[in-house]
């Protein structure tokens, strides 16, 4: 096996993930290549494509999800992602014995729950008309009473295939969007075929070289070392020896390539492919990333390493940036930041009178 170095782990991942150089793909297909995009929130998509994409702009992507070829769903992991339609269709069958187990959350909340039926009711208010998750949880306590109202309604995000309906908002959705089956919203019927090793290839494709510990942290999906185990794939090692999967003729640039900075969302799936973090942020800077709230805040990377925080606000009509970083800052990458983050602020901004950035202290 050749090992490879922790430098060539991440420029491999980085080449998958469209953050080695912007693209020139489309929106669909740059959703489709990375496999899809965390969306717990409506504008980190938007961002995230942003810095992978030339020239993009926000009406791309919300066209893309008006045309039914991108949707918003809860998938990998039980929360919500955005994929392409067609990815959609064809792996929520794969996904949902995980989205099932994930009612095992609901702990004692979930006494007196019967799923099956709360999803037939769920299915049965939604095919008549897009429903926002607190008119679902309403509903469906007046069916079932003596149910805890947040169980139900978890119930029906978890076990009914649904899409969240885009609104005419700048960012696609609005804070309490609604809810529509996603066969209907799409035009389509799901696959019925259980797909585990396509979506390895999918994984590997988009965050690889990885292990099985890695595809199960991203996809929820149990027993990932049986899969990897009864596929043919191309393995490596890392320098500590631990057996690294890929697929055969997946970009592997050479370790010395250098890396642009590069501005990341919150929640961005870099950060959360993977069960061992290290190829992209050092683990003494975990704690300032990933929150006791679970949130994982916005990021930026210098030579490929999460290097800092950003944060962005308009006040006033002045859009101003604001950088922490976790170490010294290079004059050269400084340069870089600035410019990097001016054309961050203009996209997030279009309306501000004056552009700001600011190194916190």
């Amino acid at each position: 096996m050749n090992t490879l170095s922790p430098r060539a782990i991440n420029r491999a991942t980085l080449a998958r993930q469209l953050l080695l150089e912007r693209s020139d793909l489309g929106v669909v297909e740059a959703v489709d290549r990375l496999a899809g995009m965390q969306g717990q929130e409506p504008k980190h998509p938007y961002v995230g494509l942003w810095s992978r994409l030339n020239g993009f702009a926000d009406t791309d992507l919300t066209a893309a999800v008006e045309a039914h070829e991108v949707v918003r769903a809860t998938f990998y992991r039980g929360t919500l992602h955005l994929v392409t339609a067609d990815d959609y269709l064809h792996f929520r069958t794969t996904l949902s014995p995980m989205l099932e187990a994930g009612l095992k959350l609901l702990g004692d909340r979930a006494k007196g729950l019967e799923p099956d039926k709360v999803a037939a009711a769920a299915r049965q208010l939604l095919a008549v008309e897009p429903l926002t998750f607190t008119e679902v949880r309403d509903a469906l306590q007046a069916k079932f009473p003596d149910v805890n109202d947040r169980a139900l309604g978890f119930c029906a995000r978890m076990l009914v295939p649904l899409v969240v309906a885009p609104s005419e908002t700048r960012w696609g959705w609005t804070a309490n969007a609604r809810f529509t089956p996603a066969e209907q919203w799409i035009g389509r019927k799901l696959g019925r075929k259980v797909v585990p090793q396509e979506l390895v290839v999918r994984y590997l494709e988009a965050f690889g070289p990885a292990t099985s510990a890695d595809f199960q942290t991203w996809s929820g999906l149990p027993r990932g070392k049986q899969l990897f185990d009864s596929m043919d794939l191309e393995v490596f090692k890392d320098e500590n020896g631990k057996a690294l999967y890929d697929v055969p003729a997946a970009p592997r640039p050479p370790e010395d390539f250098e890396v642009p900075v590069r501005f990341l969302p919150e929640f961005d799936n870099l950060l959360l492919a993977h069960a061992k973090r290290q190829r992209i942020i050092a683990d003494e800077h975990r704690p300032a990333v990933f929150t006791k709230n679970l949130r994982i805040k916005s990021t930026y990377l210098v030579d490929g390493l999460v290097a800092g925080l950003w944060t962005a606000e308009k006040k006033r009509g002045v859009a101003t940036l604001t950088l922490t970083p976790f170490g010294r800052t290079l004059k050269k990458t400084a340069t870089e930041l600035e410019r990097e983050g001016d054309a961050l602020l203009r996209f997030l901004e279009p309306d501000a009178k004056t552009y700001e950035l600011v190194t916190a202290g």
